[in-house]
């Protein structure tokens, strides 16, 4: 099936991410187990377009998301065209595929007045604990980064004079995001505080830490950011991909430009950033209504 081969070209060729290689082998996995299990197929010429379409309709049956369908066909698309690129295969039973139509679900952000709620409320500035999950917070709402882009950060990353943060994103693509004027005091103050943290081995190098000076992890960040949006939300998402979300229609919503959002989150096409025009879009209408007479 050559599976293991696709799996080491997109770790050492494309260079995807652990949690992309993880999803891949995943998916391939599952796949490999039905071509097996129902089909008895071994090898990767065998696989007919009619095959695959078997194993979409088994997952729909399952109570499988449209999202998560999808995914998985991606997931195949890609090795296909791996196998296609290689000679492995004559023909690519990838093309006549489609997957199930996904309803388009607007993203969750917090109002402007919640976030300024949030981010002027009164904080101890000697405790390490509170200033680093202040800072956590603003970090994703002033700047749209993801959640490992902000756990990857070293402190070397973090240019004050210049007021840049450099992160690594999706693929390896390291991009400058600016460092807001009112974020330098926090900064300070973070950093005076962390030298008095003992760093664990290998954890000196990054910027943010836990209270035993050890790298931040995924569960920490998502447990903060949701103490935090719990002061002033109800709503059921309150991850630090909400705070993405936000940033990106805060912005649109005071007039930034479509593309340079796109730039800013790290988008790979202005079509993935174009759904946060949506709730642009509600909010002119709203306007609309409010300020024209005859509306």
């Amino acid at each position: 099936m050559f599976i293991s081969d696709f799996l080491n070209y997109i770790e050492f060729e494309r260079r995807y991410s652990v949690h992309t290689l993880t999803s891949y082998k995943k998916d391939l996995q599952q796949f490999s187990d039905f071509l097996s299990r129902v089909y008895e197929i071994k090898s990767a010429q065998e696989i007919k377009f009619t095959i695959i379409r078997t194993w979409i309709a088994q997952l729909m049956e399952e109570g499988n998301s449209a999202r998560t369908v999808n995914r998985k066909i991606s997931t195949l698309k890609s090795y296909f065209r791996f196998l296609l690129k290689t000679g492995k295969i004559a023909q690519n039973p990838m093309l006549k595929i489609t997957g199930p139509k996904i309803r388009k679900k607007l993203p969750v952000f917090i109002e402007e007045k919640s976030m300024n709620i949030l981010i002027d409320d009164d904080l101890d500035r000697n405790s390490f604990k509170e200033v680093r999950n202040r800072l956590v917070v603003e970090f994703f709402y002033t700047t749209g980064m993801r959640r490992a882009e902000l756990i990857g950060i070293k402190t070397r990353d973090v240019d004050l004079n210049n007021q840049l943060i450099k992160v690594l994103g999706k693929r390896n693509k390291e991009r400058l995001l600016p460092i807001h004027a009112s974020l330098l005091s926090l900064i300070d103050s973070y950093l005076s505080l962390k030298k008095s943290i003992e760093t664990a081995p290998q954890s000196g190098a990054y910027f943010f830490l836990t209270e035993k000076g050890k790298k931040m992890y995924p569960e920490l960040v998502y447990r903060i950011v949701n103490n935090y949006l719990s002061r002033v939300s109800t709503q059921k998402k309150k991850s630090p991909h909400v705070l993405r979300h936000t940033f990106a229609t805060h912005m649109l919503n005071h007039g930034a430009d479509l593309n340079a959002v796109k730039e800013l989150l790290g988008h790979a096409n202005l079509a993935a950033t174009q759904i946060y025009t949506h709730n642009t879009i509600d909010k002119l209408k709203n306007i609309y209504k409010l300020a024209h007479p005859k509306a």
